[in-house]
């Protein structure tokens, strides 16, 4: 199923794992999570820049899982030829949609090629290479790298200009920056159905992390619960419980949840939901 299809309605649900050394972590959590009917399942790729090889086992060990996975796909470190390589995999696996992003410079500028230097070159290329449906992102408070609100917008309406079919956005705390968010896209003719990012909150490590490589504000009540709290995991579940539940009441068009290949946190909140 495409996105397109996918979010024909609101409130879908869908997860982000990422391959690491420990693989058979990653197929437990998502055996956990099955039960769940997410619509899709994203694995990420090129994480801080380094690009690793193409996970096509991974892509196929989640499709016969049962899941229709979405691959990630960074195009900064990326040939064009590598980039139609691998177009070609993930449409000879069946797979009908595509994450496209940017990807995070590396230190090393050398270990790059730049035959795509924006999100936007990538999505170009997939619209004209592939019938995929494609996936960009989005900032409710901004990219870190961004000059300004409009400079951001404005690189936004340009990806869903170039084909983009779902904006899925940065994780968040302040429901109010994603609301005003989806207030100044629609006011800048951006149409895209949005996918709100979820992460649960796991530790202070975890956020101060966060917060160094992006603009995500922290409201004041999770600082509170790092002081209070030896644990957080579960004053992390009660909060995105009330975020979640406030986004679905306005309608939004899915959550996507970060789980960054653990199930407890993304199964209780889940299980708590009113949908």
């Amino acid at each position: 199923m495409d996105l397109k299809e996918i979010y024909s309605q609101n409130g879908v649900i869908s997860f982000e794992v990422f391959p690491n050394d420990n693989i058979e972590e990653l197929y437990g959590t998502l055996k956990e999570l099955k039960k769940y009917n997410p619509s899709l399942v994203s694995l990420t790729y090129g994480a801080g820049g380094k690009n690793k090889a193409f996970s096509v086992d991974i892509l196929k060990n989640i499709i016969n899982l049962g899941f229709n996975v979405m691959p990630h796909f960074t195009c900064i470190c990326n040939s064009l030829q590598t980039t139609k390589n691998n177009l070609q995999i993930i449409e000879k696996l069946g797979i009908e949609n595509i994450l496209a992003l940017r990807g995070d410079i590396p230190d090393d500028k050398s270990l790059c090629q730049y035959d795509f230097k924006y999100a936007s070159d990538l999505v170009k290329f997939i619209k004209s290479e592939t019938d995929l449906s494609i996936g960009v992102a989005g900032y409710p408070e901004t990219h870190i790298e961004s000059l300004n609100l409009k400079a951001d917008i404005e690189n936004l309406k340009y990806k869903a200009d170039c084909g983009a079919n779902v904006i899925y956005t940065q994780l968040f705390f302040d429901n109010s920056k994603f609301f005003k968010f989806i207030e100044t896209i629609r006011k800048a003719g951006i149409n895209q159905p949005v996918a709100a990012g979820i992460m649960p909150i796991l530790s202070r490590k975890q956020i101060d992390k966060m917060t160094k490589l992006a603009r995500i504000t922290v409201p004041k009540v999770i600082y509170e619960a790092f002081e209070k709290y030896d644990n957080v995991k579960d004053f992390g579940v009660e909060f995105a419980i009330k975020q979640c539940q406030e986004l679905l009441d306005f309608g939004v068009s899915g959550l996507h949840f970060y789980t960054l290949n653990k199930s407890y946190s993304t199964s209780k909140i889940l299980e708590n939901l009113r949908r």
